[in-house]
C-alpha cells in the first residue's frame, strides 16, 4: 500500500474538512429527525413490540420501567431519540475539583443512587471508593484520564485508563492532545485517541474524548470529531470544565452534525439548570456532565431548587 506523506495527508484533511464545513453550512436545522410515529395514536402495537427499536422513541413509559428495574442500556434503532425520559439518565454526576473529599464523593454516590444518574464522574483516585459505594446499582463509574490538560503521552493515558478499569471504572473520559491539533498533527492526534480507545474497548469500557472546545476553532472542532470517530471513540465531549469555557448549544449542534447518529455527544462545563440541559439535549447531546445534577432533576420535577453546582 502506498504510504501517504505528511503534505498529502494534510491536504487530504483540509479537503475533508472543507467538505464537511460546506455541508454544514448548506444544510438546515438539527440532525435528521427520527421517523414518524407508527400510528396517529402514538404507541401502536407494532411500536410497542420494539422489534426495530422504535420503543425507545414512542413507548417512553415501557422504557422508563425497564431502566428503573436496572437496565444500563436500551437497544434502539438508529436515529430513534428517546422522548419523555427523565433527564437524570443522561447525567454524569460530576465532582472533579482537586480538593474534593471522600465525604463529598460519598454524597455524590448517594445522590447518584437516589436519582438514578447515568454515572458519577470523578478523579481516578476515587474510582475504588465509587465502585464500592455503587455496587449493585444502575449507576456507572466514570473517571478522567490525561486530565485536565491532555498533554501527557498516549501511553501514559492508556495506563491511567487501564488502572482505573482494574479499580472498577466502566467509562473513561480522556482529554485529547489539544497541542496536536494546534500543530496540525492529525496522525499524532489519532494515535493519542486510538491508544486509549483500544485499551478501553479491550475491557468493554466506554471511551469519551474531551475536545476542550473553548480552545478550538470550528475547523479544529470538525477535525477533532472526525479523528475521534475514526479512532473508534464512543462519545465526543465538549469540555473539562477547567479550560476557560464550557458547553454551548452551537458546539453540540456542530459536533452532532460531524459525528452523525452513530456515537454519543456529551455536553460538559457550565451546565447548571434544567433549561441548559434541555437545550443541549435538543441540540444533539446524549449525555450531560454536571455537578448540578440534583438541581437539574429537581427542576424537571417541579421541586424547589437550591443553589446549583459549578456545572462540571
Amino acid at each position: 500500500m502506498k504510504r501517504v506523506n505528511n503534505a498529502d495527508f494534510d491536504k487530504l484533511v483540509d479537503e475533508i474538512t472543507r467538505e464537511v464545513v460546506a455541508r454544514m453550512n448548506t444544510s438546515s436545522g438539527t440532525p435528521a429527525a427520527a421517523p414518524a410515529k407508527a400510528s396517529a395514536g402514538g404507541c401502536g402495537p407494532g411500536c410497542c413490540e420494539c422489534a426495530d427499536g422504535r420503543c425507545v422513541r414512542e413507548c417512553a413509559d415501557r422504557v422508563k420501567a425497564v431502566v428503573t428495574t436496572g437496565a444500563g442500556r436500551i437497544t434502539s434503532g438508529l436515529g430513534y431519540i428517546p422522548r419523555d425520559l427523565s433527564i437524570a439518565r443522561t447525567i454524569d454526576h460530576t465532582l472533579l475539583k482537586p480538593d474534593g473529599s471522600a465525604a463529598e464523593i460519598a454524597q455524590l454516590c448517594r445522590e447518584a443512587r437516589e436519582y438514578h444518574f447515568a454515572s458519577v464522574c470523578v478523579n481516578s483516585a476515587y474510582v475504588p471508593l465509587c465502585a464500592d459505594l455503587l455496587k449493585g446499582s444502575d449507576v456507572a463509574v466514570c473517571t478522567v484520564v490525561g486530565f485536565p490538560l491532555g498533554a501527557s503521552p498516549a501511553e501514559v493515558k492508556a495506563y491511567e485508563a487501564q488502572l482505573a478499569i482494574q479499580n472498577g471504572a466502566s467509562e473513561i473520559d480522556m482529554v485529547m492532545n489539544i497541542g496536536a491539533i494546534k500543530s496540525h498533527d492529525v496522525k499524532g492526534l489519532h494515535h493519542d485517541i486510538s491508544t486509549v480507545v483500544k485499551t478501553c474497548h479491550a475491557h468493554s469500557v466506554i471511551c469519551k474524548v474531551i475536545l476542550e472546545t473553548s480552545k478550538l476553532s470550528d475547523e479544529e472542532k470538525v477535525i477533532a470529531c472526525q479523528v475521534a470517530k475514526v479512532a473508534g471513540a464512543d462519545f465526543v465531549k465538549t469540555s473539562t470544565g477547567f479550560g476557560g469555557g464550557g458547553a454551548t448549544v452551537g458546539d453540540i449542534a456542530l459536533m452532532r452534525k460531524v459525528v452523525g447518529p452513530d456515537i454519543g455527544v456529551k455536553a460538559s462545563g457550565g451546565v447548571r439548570t434544567y433549561q441548559d440541559a434541555q437545550a443541549l439535549v435538543q441540540a444533539g447531546a446524549t449525555r450531560i456532565g454536571a455537578s448540578a445534577g440534583v438541581a437539574i432533576v429537581k427542576a424537571e420535577r417541579g421541586e424547589q431548587v437550591g443553589s446549583a453546582g459549578k456545572g462540571y
